[in-house]
C-alpha cells in the first residue's frame, strides 16, 4: 500500500489500523531547535479524542502520544520524529457478523477490489482512527508556525446538517462539544443531536478553518499550488466530500466586479480569494471550508452484498460518530498546518534571498 505520506520537505508518514496494537507516524524534515514535548501535542489530541461527549463515538481511547525519537533535551534535533499512540479500547467482536459483508458507504468494497484482502475490524487502515497521528504531527507544525511566523490556525463548525452556524466568537469554539463559535446555538445543537441519535441515523457537517498571519509567497503557480495542496490534504480526511477556498462555490453566482478583491495601501478590501492568488499566498487570511458526509455505519438495515456477491442485509453495530464532522475540526486544523509548514520550508529553501520592492500590504480589511 502506497500513499501514506504527505509533504515534500516536512513529511508525515503514518501507519497502523483501527484495531491494531497502535497507530504511529514519522515526521521527517522538522527543523532542529524547536522546543517540543509530548504535552505540546496532547492538547489537540484531547480535542479530537473519541468518547469525550455523548454526541461522538463512545470508544474510550486516552490517545496518549509518545515521542520516540527526534527530540533531545526538550528540543528537536533535525532527526525523524517518531510518534506512537496505543490503541487500548478495541472491540473487534462488534464486527464479527459483518466481516464477510460490504458496508454501503464504506471502503470495504473498494479495498477488497484493490487488495484482495481487507481488515474488517472498524475499517482497518481506512478508519478515521488514523487521523489521530495527523493531529499529533500537525501540532508540531502549528507550534513552529506560531513561534517563528506568528501564524494562528482556528477551526469551527460552520453547519450541522440543516443548521448553518456563524463564527460569532472563535475563542468560544473549544468551550463546547461541537466546536461551535456561537454560544447561543449550543443548546439547539444538543437537542438536534439527541433526536438524531434516537432515530439511529446520522448527519453531515461543514467545518471551516482559517490561518491568520500567513506571509505572502507560499505556494507555486502550477502543480504545487498552495490551494491545490490544501484541497488535497482536506480531501484526504475520512468522509470529506468537498472543499472550498474563499468564496468557493459561491463565486459561481458572483460577478467579476463582486468577486475580485480590491487592494489599498492599507490592505485588501475583501477576501473572496481565500488568501491565495494564482496558487500563492497573498498575506490575507487563508479561508478553507470542508464538507463531511453523514456516517455510513448505522443500526438501520440496508441492502448490500457479501464477498460472494450475494444479496444480504447489513446492520452495523459498534461505536460510531452520528456526525463525523464534530471531531473533524482539529483534524482540518492539523492538515492545514502540515501543508503550510511544508510550503514555508520549500519557500525558504528557494526564495530566502528574494528582495521585492513592493512591501507586503496588510491582510483583509473586512471581517472574515
Amino acid at each position: 500500500m502506497s500513499g501514506n505520506s504527505i509533504g515534500k520537505i516536512f513529511v508525515l508518514s503514518s501507519f497502523g489500523e483501527s484495531h491494531g496494537p497502535a497507530i504511529g507516524g514519522v515526521v521527517d524534515g522538522c527543523p532542529p531547535g524547536l522546543e517540543l514535548a509530548e504535552d505540546d501535542l496532547q492538547r489537540d489530541l484531547e480535542r479530537r479524542r473519541p468518547g469525550r461527549t455523548r454526541h461522538t463515538s463512545q470508544r474510550r481511547e486516552p490517545d496518549r502520544v509518545r515521542i520516540l525519537s527526534g527530540v533531545f533535551e526538550g528540543k528537536t534535533t533535525g532527526a525523524p520524529i517518531g510518534l506512537l499512540i496505543d490503541n487500548v479500547d478495541q472491540k473487534t467482536r462488534d464486527y464479527d457478523k459483518i466481516k464477510h459483508i460490504f458496508r454501503p458507504g464504506h471502503a470495504d468494497y473498494t479495498y477488497q477490489q484493490k487488495y484482495g484482502i481487507r481488515d474488517y475490524r472498524g475499517g482497518g487502515r481506512s478508519s478515521a482512527r488514523e487521523t489521530a497521528i495527523r493531529v499529533a504531527a500537525g501540532a508540531i507544525a502549528r507550534k513552529y508556525l506560531a513561534g517563528r511566523l506568528g501564524i494562528e490556525i482556528h477551526g469551527y463548525l460552520a453547519q450541522l446538517g440543516p443548521l448553518p452556524l456563524k463564527a460569532v466568537d472563535l475563542s468560544t469554539a473549544d468551550d463546547n462539544a461541537f466546536f461551535c463559535a456561537d454560544p447561543s446555538r449550543v443548546a439547539e445543537l444538543e437537542a438536534f443531536m439527541d433526536e438524531l441519535r434516537k432515530s439511529g441515523d446520522s448527519v453531515g457537517a461543514r467545518v471551516n478553518v482559517e490561518a491568520r498571519g500567513v506571509p505572502p509567497g507560499l505556494g507555486e503557480p502550477v502543480f504545487s499550488r498552495l490551494d491545490a495542496d490544501i484541497a488535497g490534504a482536506m480531501m484526504g480526511i475520512n468522509a470529506a466530500k468537498g472543499v472550498e477556498i474563499g468564496a468557493g462555490f459561491g463565486s459561481v453566482e458572483q460577478k467579476g466586479s463582486e468577486h475580485r478583491d480590491p487592494m489599498r495601501p492599507d490592505g485588501f478590501v475583501r477576501n473572496n480569494a481565500g488568501g491565495i492568488l494564482g496558487g500563492i499566498s497573498s498575506g490575507q487570511d487563508i479561508l478553507v471550508s470542508v464538507a463531511f458526509k453523514p456516517t455510513s455505519s448505522l443500526r438501520l438495515p440496508v441492502e448490500t452484498i457479501d464477498v460472494h456477491g450475494k444479496a444480504v442485509e447489513a446492520v452495523t453495530k459498534g461505536r460510531h460518530d452520528p456526525c463525523v464532522g464534530l471531531r473533524a475540526v482539529p483534524i482540518a486544523e492539523a492538515m492545514l498546518a502540515l501543508v503550510l509548514m511544508d510550503h514555508y520550508l520549500r519557500h525558504r529553501a528557494q526564495n530566502q534571498d528574494v528582495a521585492c520592492e513592493t512591501l507586503p500590504i496588510p491582510g483583509s480589511l473586512a471581517e472574515t
